[in-house]
């Protein structure tokens, strides 16, 4: 799989994830279904949402940079650093997921930053060079 088709997949997932979680800011989703079913109160959930919505948001457009860095064929240490500690927390978020209260967000959550985690290491890794 190319970086840019990865870097596609997830813009499309994370901007799903940020609907998703308008949805659960807004109360359209019941906060209990959600966070591992951890949160006692809608103060506690908006705090929850609107890091969350921040920290999505803050992803994609780290990945804009990388697609646009991509299109100019050029390379950036940092961003792809970033990256890197997304791949990290992707992963970590999967094992977190499967303490899930909720069948869905057990599986679903469980199966979706497990595939994040994997796009980031695509998009990041180094190409091996043809000899």
């Amino acid at each position: 799989m190319s970086k840019k088709v990865a870097l596609i997949i997830m813009f499309c997932i994370l901007g799903g994830i940020l609907i998703f979680h308008f949805l659960v800011f807004s109360e359209l989703i019941p906060y209990d279904k959600v966070w591992a079913g951890k949160l006692n109160s809608v103060p506690e959930m908006k705090a929850f949402e609107t890091f969350s919505i921040v920290l999505n948001a803050f992803i994609l457009t780290i990945l804009v940079v990388k697609y646009n860095l991509l299109e100019r064929k050029k390379r950036h240490k940092a961003i792809d650093i970033l990256i890197w500690i997304f791949s990290a927390f992707f992963a970590l978020n999967t094992i977190g997921n499967l303490f899930a209260q909720s069948i869905i967000e057990l599986i679903l959550g469980t199966l979706l930053t497990l595939l994040l985690s994997i796009l980031c290491i695509i998009i990041v890794k180094k190409e091996k060079t043809k000899v």
